[in-house]
C-alpha cells in the first residue's frame, strides 16, 4: 500500500509539532531507521577527531599495559618472593651473611646531620690501594665532612671471587655495597689508575647512584677505537717494551700473564713498585717511591691484596682493561637526546610532550693528570678531555703519578677544597681556629715531594 505525497506532508507538519512518540507507520520504517542510523553516524565523526581516536586507543593500550604489570607483579610475590620460595630460601643466607661481614662499616658513617651540612661519601676503587688516600688524614676528611670507604675487589685480600664478573657486576657490587652499609642518598666515586675502568662502570650503569667522580691518572682501554692515530702513538711510545708486552699478552694469550704475577706480586717478595708495574717514573715520583712511608704503604697494600694467593683475580683485571667494555665513555657525555623517526615521536607531537631528553652522566667528573706522568701518559687525559667536554681537567705540571695523590697533605686540601668549596667543619659544633692557607702552603712545600 502506497502513501500518498500530500498523506506524508501531514505527517512531517505534525511530527514537527510534538514530539517523536516512537511511532513508526508502514512503509516509512525502514527509512526512518537509515535516515537516523546516518545522522548519528555523521555527528559521531564530527564529534571525534583523528586526535581523539589515538588518545583513546593510547590510554586503552596503557591501561592494558598497567593491569598486565600489576598481574604479574602479583603472581611474582605470591610465588617468587614468599618466604617459602625455593629462590628466597637460596639468596636468604648468602645476603645475610654478606650483610654481616658489612655491618663494621656502619661505624663510619654518620648518623644524624644538619640537612645544610651532610656527609659526601667517597667510594674508593683501585687494586692496590685498599686504605683509601694514601697519606690523607682523618682530621682532613672530618674538616670537609667526607668518608671514605674502600673495598677491595672480586678477588682480592678478602673479596670472595666471582666466577664471572664484568663492568656491569662491579658497578651493581657498588650499588650493593652502598645499600649494605646504610648510605643513604647518592656518594661519589674515585677511580685512581686501573680503578677509574670502575668508576666509569658506576657512571654508566648506576648514575641515579653517583653525585660525581674524582679520577687520578685514570685509565682507557689502549685498543679504544674513538682514539685517534696520534693519541694512541702518544700513549704507547710513553710504556716501556715489557708494559706493551703486558697488554698484548691480556688481549690475546691472557693465560700468560700467570707467570707474571707470580714472578712480581706473588713471588713473596717486597720489590719496587716500578719495576713491577713495568713502568718508568719521573723526577718526583722516582724521589717519593724511595722514601720509607711510601715503601710501608706500598708492601702493606701488596700483602692485603695477595692473601688468597691467587693471580686470576689479576689476569681478570688486566682483560678487562683491554676487552671491549660494552659501553664508551662518549656515552657518558651529557646531552640532548631527540627521537626523529617513528611512531613515538608523532604521538609526543600530538600531546604536546618533549621531544627531547638529557642523556649521559650529568654530575660532575673531575679528573686529575700530572703532566710529568709515565704509567699514565697525559694523551690519555687528553682523549678523555675531548669525548668528555664537559668534564673538569686539572692538568699539574711537573708533577708525576704519584706525586700528587700519595702522602701530600696541601695537595689532598686542593683536591677536597675542589670538590666541596669551603670545609664545614666535624659534627661537633666547637669553635676551632681559621686555618691559614699560606702556612698550610709553606708547610706544604717542606714536606711535599
Amino acid at each position: 500500500m502506497e502513501v500518498s505525497a500530500d498523506l506524508k506532508s501531514w505527517r512531517d507538519d505534525l511530527a514537527s509539532l510534538v514530539e517523536d512518540s516512537g511511532i513508526r507507520f508502514p512503509g516509512e520504517s525502514v527509512r526512518a531507521a537509515a535516515e537516523e542510523e546516518e545522522e548519528e553516524v555523521a555527528t559521531a565523526g564530527e564529534r571525534e577527531s583523528l586526535k581523539d581516536q589515538v588518545k583513546g586507543f593510547a590510554e586503552a593500550w596503557g591501561e592494558m599495559v598497567v593491569e598486565l604489570g600489576r598481574g604479574l607483579r602479583d603472581v611474582v610475590r605470591q610465588t617468587v618472593l614468599t618466604e617459602d620460595s625455593y629462590a628466597v630460601k637460596r639468596i636468604r643466607g648468602p645476603l645475610a651473611e654478606v650483610s654481616e661481614r658489612l655491618r663494621f662499616l656502619n661505624g663510619f658513617l654518620p648518623e644524624d646531620r644538619h640537612p645544610l651540612h651532610v656527609w659526601a661519601v667517597f667510594f674508593f676503587v683501585f687494586i692496590l690501594a685498599l686504605a683509601g688516600i694514601p697519606g690523607m688524614k682523618e682530621s682532613l676528611l672530618e674538616g670537609f665532612g667526607v668518608r671514605v670507604i674502600s673495598y677491595d675487589l672480586p678477588g682480592f685480600g678478602e673479596s670472595d671471587p666471582h666466577t664471572i664478573r664484568n663492568l656491569y657486576s662491579s658497578a651493581l657490587d657498588m650499588s650493593q655495597l652502598a645499600d649494605s652499609v646504610g648510605v643513604k642518598g647518592k656518594f661519589w666515586v674515585v677511580g685512581y689508575l686501573s680503578g677509574s675502568l670502575h668508576a666509569w662502570a658506576a657512571l654508566k650503569y648506576i648514575p641515579d647512584k653517583i653525585s660525581g667522580a674524582a679520577m687520578f691518572a685514570p685509565l682507557v682501554n689502549p685498543y679504544e677505537q674513538s682514539m685517534t692515530k696520534e693519541e694512541k702513538s702518544r700513549t704507547w711510545e710513553n710504556w716501556t717494551r715489557r708494559r706493551r708486552l703486558l697488554y698484548y699478552l691480556a688481549r690475546r694469550f691472557p693465560k700468560a700473564l700467570g707467570y707474571f704475577y707470580r714472578q712480581t706480586f706473588l713471588s713473596g717478595k717486597h720489590g719496587r713498585i716500578d719495576k713491577w708495574l713495568s713502568v718508568s717514573l719521573g723526577k718526583k715520583d722516582k724521589s717519593l717511591v724511595e722514601k720509607l712511608a711510601f715503601e710501608e704503604i706500598w708492601h702493606r697494600n701488596v700483602e692485603e691484596s695477595i692473601r688468597q694467593g691467587n693471580t686470576k683475580p689479576f689476569v681478570e683485571e688486566a682483560v678487562l682493561q683491554v676487552s671491549n667494555w660494552g659501553f664508551s665513555l662518549t656515552e657518558l657525555q651529557a646531552q640532548r637526546k631527540c627521537q626523529r623517526k617513528g611512531l613515538l615521536p608523532w604521538l609526543q607531537f600530538m600531546y604536546g610532550l618533549p621531544e627531547c631528553e638529557l642523556t649521559g652522566f650529568l654530575g660532575p667528573i673531575h679528573i686529575w693528570q700530572g703532566m710529568d706522568d709515565m704509567v699514565v701518559p697525559p694523551s690519555v687525559t687528553d682523549y678523555i678531555a675531548r669525548v668528555l667536554p664537559n668534564a673538569s681537567v686539572h692538568r699539574l705540571p711537573e708533577e708525576g703519578h704519584f706525586s700528587y695523590f700519595v702522602l701530600c697533605d696541601y695537595c689532598h686540601r686542593e683536591i677536597l677544597s675542589t670538590l666541596f668549596g669551603i670545609p664545614q667543619g666535624p659534627l661537633d659544633t666547637e669553635d676551632k681556629a681559621p686555618i691559614n692557607h699560606d702556612e698550610i702552603r709553606d708547610e706544604a712545600d717542606t714536606t711535599s715531594v
